[in-house]
């Protein structure tokens, strides 16, 4: 018991915790929105707004804290010309199709999305404008990766999951890992759409940073695409 204890601790914990913190954050923003919405408490929206980037330092500490557990994150891997094209390529075709694919149907909610602009003071926005291209580019991509595509799809397929070899291809954890990837999301389509493209990202290369690569290009684009047209509903 103590040694599965110890193995879960060591190997399952610095990829499962960071994520199910940055969830925590936005399950105590979704409930002070909810009462904030029905008179319950006076909390101004943009409040809210401050929140991300304490969770952006909350998440990104807990990354670097657990950072030698990540072996499977190989900066090497992106020399490799033959993989990271592809990468490169996949992150940019998924923004393109995430921003096509925001139908009514296929979303979950309404979505209040990050609008810094309801902050008059222009050094603060443009700082909350900082936390949330460093937060969605840099700290999701490597957190949300480390749990769905090291952890998830690995532990569907034997719950030792480091047994499994890294990008190794399965049905189930295949469909079962891209519907839960796309339930995370406001846009559900979409995020199937995404979490299956990354899987097979990471069956072709069997490689995790050419995941975080392509995630980060996606969501970067994302925030330039944001800026750019004031579509602040897909942040």
């Amino acid at each position: 018991m103590s040694a599965k204890l110890s193995f879960t601790q060591e190997s399952a914990f610095p990829r499962i915790v960071p994520f199910i913190l940055f969830m925590a954050f936005i399950a105590v923003q979704e409930g002070m929105q909810y009462l904030g919405s029905n008179g319950i408490v006076g909390i101004p929206d943009n409040w809210f707004l401050y929140l991300y980037p304490v969770k952006t330092l909350a998440v990104g500490a807990l990354l670097f804290a657990y950072r030698k557990n990540y072996s499977e994150i190989k900066i090497a891997d992106l020399g490799i010309i033959s993989k990271t094209v592809p990468a490169i390529i996949l992150g940019i075709a998924v923004f393109a199709l995430w921003v096509n694919m925001d139908w009514s149907w296929a979303t979950m909610g309404t979505p209040k999305g990050f609008n810094p602009t309801t902050v008059s003071d222009i050094f603060t926005r443009q700082m909350l404008v900082v936390f949330r291209i460093v937060g969605a580019s840099v700290i999701v991509p490597i957190m949300e990766e480390l749990f769905w595509r090291s952890w998830l799809l690995r532990y569907l397929i034997c719950q030792e999951f480091q047994s499994v070899e890294l990008g190794k291809f399965s049905t189930a954890s295949f469909i079962i890992g891209a519907i839960m990837f796309g339930l995370e999301h406001n846009l559900w389509l979409a995020g199937i759409m995404a979490g299956a493209a990354y899987s097979l990202l990471l069956y072709r290369t069997r490689s995790l940073v050419q995941c975080i690569l392509a995630h980060a290009i996606t969501n970067f684009a994302l925030g330039l695409y944001v800026l750019q047209t004031s579509r602040w509903e897909f942040w």
